[in-house]
């Protein structure tokens, strides 16, 4: 599993408008070391935003580029969708 796979799982499993800490979809990547997965969600985590695939947030307010604690949702649908 990629750590894009890992992301996306993650989100699967939320309830839609749901969102994840990126250490969720670490734990998947990396099981017991999920801990070193961290460097490869969050650079993950950014490929995905800057494609339109996830949103990344901090304090409910969308971020390109967080820094401390941050959540990943699923991208807002494209207007008019």
């Amino acid at each position: 599993m990629t750590a894009e796979e890992a992301i996306r799982e993650a989100l699967a499993r939320r309830r839609p408008g749901g969102s994840i800490c990126p250490t969720d979809a670490a734990r998947l990547l990396g099981g017991a070391d999920w801990r070193g997965q961290l460097p490869a969600i969050h650079a993950a985590a950014r490929a995905l935003a800057a494609a339109g695939e996830v949103c990344l947030t901090q304090r409910g307010e969308p971020v390109t580029d967080p820094r401390g604690a941050y959540r990943i949702g699923r991208a807002p649908p494209p207007d008019g969708a």
